[in-house]
């Protein structure tokens, strides 16, 4: 998907065709509008199509005609039973008379610009922009943070009574996109180091404040990835314990309710062997049948009472 945006009077409008100061957003383009927009604009047919690698690692790289900055980006991935957060990169090509973004899929970072929902946005102030669009970034992995632990706490209450892996795989693909996480916040953080140190980004004296903010917010969303990290990591190996520890307990359950039947069982197996009634006891009392019965059940609660109180059932 190809569109052409424009700051005028303080709102974004849409354009049919690019113009001077323009932003040019391509959202899982097609290989005609690659093909065109690096043809327009001279960029080089690879540089466009590197944002729509999945495996593609943060870098800038500087041409004679542009500058690509290259950042990842978080995302959730809906199709899976449980959602998965992961990332991919983002491409913005910094042109000498227009800036383009090159994304694999729709995000919030960019359609928050496109609605024009950011304040002092200007698409003819192309580092300003660069910078919006890494502060939006860093948000974005703080907002997904946040949600990870909610998540984490959600499955540890559940954790705490699981006899099964289904809990546990849940949060193991948490770790996983903390995983990503961290990975791409400190490729990120490598790569604003070394944007901010490029001559050929241009910084307006106003923006002084802006780019504080996005440094802060990047190094804060490191320090959350870190520290989920560690509490998941530390969750993970401990609630495997719990679970096995759980099932333990269901199964000495079960083997000591087997023992408390197993009572009534010998009695009656043996009062079913093929052998002359005279010799049984109580054979030829007309309530023998209902004695045997209330002495199994008796010997029963006998043992069971002896179970609980050594404690066995806790």
């Amino acid at each position: 998907m190809l569109n052409y945006y424009i700051s005028e009077d303080r709102t974004v409008k849409s354009l049919e065709a690019p113009a001077e100061g323009c932003w040019v957003s391509l959202i899982n383009p097609t290989v005609d509008e690659v093909s065109e927009i690096a043809a327009k604009f001279d960029i080089d047919v690879d540089d466009l199509r590197s944002a729509l690698d999945t495996d593609e690692r943060s870098r800038i790289q500087t041409e004679d005609n542009y500058t690509m900055i290259l950042v990842n980006i978080p995302t959730i991935e809906d199709d899976t039973e449980n959602e998965l957060y992961d990332t991919i990169p983002l491409a913005v090509f910094v042109c000498k008379k227009t800036i383009i973004t090159v994304c694999l899929e729709e995000t919030p970072i960019l359609s928050v610009f496109a609605e024009g929902r950011v304040r002092d946005f200007n698409t003819a102030m192309k580092s300003r922009f660069v910078m919006q669009i890494l502060y939006k970034n860093a948000s974005l992995f703080l907002l997904y943070l946040r949600s990870i632990e909610k998540k984490s706490e959600t499955v540890e209450d559940k954790l705490h009574k699981a006899t099964q892996n289904s809990e546990l795989l849940e949060l193991l693909k948490l770790q996983k996109s903390l995983v990503y996480f961290t990975t791409s916040l400190r490729s990120n953080e490598l790569v604003m180091e070394k944007l901010f140190k490029n001559e050929r980004f241009k910084k307006y004296p106003e923006d002084e404040d802006l780019l504080e903010d996005v440094i802060i917010e990047n190094k804060q969303a490191i320090e959350m990835a870190n520290i989920y990290t560690g509490i998941i990591g530390g969750m993970t190996d401990s609630f495997a314990s719990i679970i096995s520890n759980n099932m333990n307990v269901v199964m000495k359950t079960l083997a000591i309710i087997t023992i408390v039947l197993s009572v009534p069982t010998m009695i009656y197996s043996a009062y079913g062997m093929n052998v002359a009634a005279a010799g049984m006891p109580f054979s030829r009392s007309e309530y023998g049948f209902l004695i045997i019965v209330a002495a199994s059940l008796v010997l029963s609660i006998i043992v069971a009472i002896a179970f609980i109180k050594m404690k066995m059932f806790k």
